[in-house]
């Protein structure tokens, strides 16, 4: 495996770490694994197991296409990231999301059509 790819995992997997407010240590205990392991995927050390990598990515609710096409666009890969938090929430939470993402579109999309008719009216 190329260098440069083990180095964007880990900047990656240390950015969404920070981002989540985790030390390493934590991030370590939470997915079973030792500080030392945690470190050196961080730094690029190290080509992880898939075993490895599926504990960390779900704690830090990343997509694994963020991973490994680091040229993704911004947007698509915060729609994965979403989606896999969304994925690791339980379905009573879930339920509640997507009637709530669900109400909030309809606002949306109403002031749309309202500014749509607006426009047509001038």
């Amino acid at each position: 495996m190329r260098k440069n790819i083990l180095q964007h995992i880990g900047a990656i997997v240390s950015s969404k770490r920070y981002e989540e407010h985790l030390t390493q240590q934590q991030l370590a205990q939470q997915t079973g694994r030792g500080l030392r392991h945690i470190q050196n995927i961080e730094k690029g050390r190290v080509n992880a197991s898939i075993e490895v990598l599926a504990d960390v990515i779900y704690r830090l609710g990343l997509s694994a296409d963020v991973l490994f096409y680091p040229d993704m666009p911004e947007l698509e890969q915060q729609t994965k990231q979403l989606l896999c938090k969304f994925a690791a929430c339980t379905e009573k939470e879930r339920a509640f999301l997507l009637k709530t993402v669900d109400c909030m579109v309809e606002q949306m999309l109403s002031q749309n059509e309202r500014a749509a008719g607006d426009e047509h009216e001038e």
